[in-house]
This record gives structure tokens, sequence and C-alpha cells, in this order.
């Protein structure tokens, strides 16, 4: 009888291995990040988070801030740039149905990172996906200052996602989530000045007819 290794230790297991560790560790480091921060998470607790030994965070990644990064643009792959008045993109920055943290990125519009690697990465990632984007719309649709409009957008946004997940601002807490959504999008649309939804606001009011004269006054 011949010996040999057992399927369990061959390369392809092993490797297959390798790429669910990684995966896992993306995924829990991605679900902290978004709850708790950078500066808040420690590689311990996304180790535990992702079933695996935090050690193969800096063989895999490199480092906490690597990890961090790598969240992001796996984040941005998935996702895509956000259009922030679309309800269904704009549902989504707010939590979804779910009432999820605000990802990472959002996060960076108002929590600044003590990392400076970490922060010129968020902040990349929070112009690609979010402010740019936006700023190219409503260049687009001829608003002046998109630039600035854009930016002040988003930080409405990560501050409105930040106090909602908090639980601290109690009508933020409560109000249903389509309602919620309804009510940003009608204060962004406003606020911004980009054109209404519908044509009532461009349709021109009709003709009024004079009235006749009363012949008895000639």
């Amino acid at each position: 009888m011949t010996g040999g290794p057992s399927s369990t230790s061959s390369p392809g297991r092993r490797r297959r291995d390798a790429e669910h560790s990684r995966r896992r560790l993306l995924e829990a480091a991605l679900e902290l990040f978004s709850d708790r921060g950078f500066d808040r998470t420690t590689t311990r607790e996304i180790g535990e988070r992702a079933g695996v030994d935090a050690a193969l965070i800096a063989r895999y990644f490199g480092s906490k801030t690597k990890l961090y990064i790598a969240a992001m643009e796996a984040r941005s792959a998935t996702d895509g740039p956000v259009d922030a008045l679309d309800p269904a993109r704009l549902g989504e920055l707010l939590g979804g149905p779910g009432r999820n943290a605000p990802g990472p990125v959002l996060r960076t519009a108002v929590l600044p990172q003590e990392d400076p690697a970490v922060q010129l990465a968020a902040r990349e990632q929070l112009y690609q996906r979010l402010v740019t984007p936006l700023a190219d719309r409503l260049a687009q649709e001829g608003l002046s200052d998109p630039q600035l409009q854009a930016e002040i957008a988003g930080a409405a946004l990560a501050g409105i996602a930040l106090g909602r997940h908090a639980g601290t601002l109690s009508a933020l807490d409560a109000v249903p989530q389509d309602q919620l959504v309804e009510l940003v999008h009608a204060l962004l649309t406003r606020g911004l000045g980009t054109p209404p939804a519908s044509h009532e606001a461009t349709t021109p009011a009709p003709a009024t007819t004079a009235e006749p004269r009363n012949p008895a006054h000639g």
C-alpha cells in the first residue's frame, strides 16, 4: 500500500480553504468597520466574527489598514456608484429595511480616521461612489456649484444615516423606512434644486378668459 497526502491536505483543498478564510475576513471586517469604524475595531474581533485565526489578516492582507481598504474596494466593486437621487439607492444609503449600519465610506464623510492611509482611501471611495456621480448629475442639469452641493448632500446623508443607526433621535429612530426615504428624497431634490419628477411645474397655466360685459352697463 502506497502512502501519500490525504485529500484534505492537497494543494487544491488548501487553496479553497485560504479563499474561504480570506472571504470570511473581508465580510467580517466590512460588518465591524461599518458598525464601529476603523479605530474601534480590533483584528481579534474581526477574526472572531469571521471564525478564523486573526493572524491570517497579516498573511492575506498585510495589516488591518490594508484589510480596511480591501473591504471598501470590495463593497465598491459590488455596489458601484450610488445615485443619491434614486429612491432605491437612497434607501440603501440610509440603512435599508434592516436598519444596517452606514458603510465605512459614508462614515468617513463625518467621522475622520486617525490613520492617514485609511482616511485617504476612504475619501477616494467617498468621492468615487457618491460625491462625484452626484456632482456630475447636478452639472449636467445646469445647477450652480455642483461640487459643493454634492459634498453638502453627502455630509447630510451620512449624518442622517448615522443618527438613525444610533437611535438617539426619537422621531428619526421611529419613522418607517419608506417614509424616511420619501422625506430625505424630497429634502434633497428641493435643496439641490433638481427638476421635479412630474411635469406639473413646467406645464403652463391655462389662459384666462375675459368675463363678458354686463349689458346693463353698456
